[in-house]
């Protein structure tokens, strides 16, 4: 968020909506392939950007073309750029982009779906997940994302539907009658 601050407080105003693109270089953020997945990639300064066109794009005369010879100019054709580039990513499978940028020496990271995610290696190499109970039975789940030295995750089980209602409305200091007929109306 440093720079969106940054460029609202001294730019006079705040940069543009971009979703997972940068909103003031460009080519940066998610791109399709061919075999219809996506990458995510940076390019940060103008050595990156002729790399990037000689050996990404294969196309070492794009990094001159007026449109895109300065960051301010690709940022300023966004629309264009991202057309020169699905021209030659819409050939490319994922790992086919993800080489060719790696050679390239871009900054990139494959977009993975949520099946993809909820599979990941790394999520079992760095013993991510936990077992909770529920009332239907034992399932896996992923401890919180934020670990703190010493101390294990609280994985509690899942309670059942209504069970803990009671319990979380006298803590509020609803009387009995506030409580019994949520229930009696079927509603708990």
């Amino acid at each position: 968020m440093t720079y969106a601050g940054y460029f609202t407080a001294y730019g006079g105003s705040s940069p543009p909506r971009t979703g997972a693109s940068h909103a003031s270089i460009a080519p940066y953020g998610p791109y399709s392939t061919g075999d219809g997945k996506q990458v995510n990639l940076g390019i940060q300064n103008e050595r990156e950007w002729e790399k990037f066109c000689a050996i990404v794009l294969q196309n070492p005369e794009l990094a001159g073309d007026p449109r895109f010879n300065a960051n301010s100019h690709r940022s300023q054709n966004r629309e264009a750029l991202r057309e020169a580039i699905w021209q030659v990513f819409r050939n490319l499978t994922l790992e086919q982009a993800v080489e060719q940028l790696d050679k390239a020496g871009i900054a990139n990271a494959r977009m993975n779906s949520m099946r993809e995610f909820w599979e990941h290696p790394q999520l079992k190499a760095r013993d991510r997940w936990r077992e909770v109970d529920t009332p239907v039975g034992r399932i896996p789940a992923l401890q919180p994302p934020i670990i703190m030295e010493g101390m294990e995750a609280r994985m509690d089980p899942v309670p059942g539907l209504g069970e803990h209602t009671e319990t979380i409305l006298r803590e509020l200091r609803y009387a009995s009658e506030q409580i019994e007929k949520p229930r009696t109306e079927g509603a708990v």
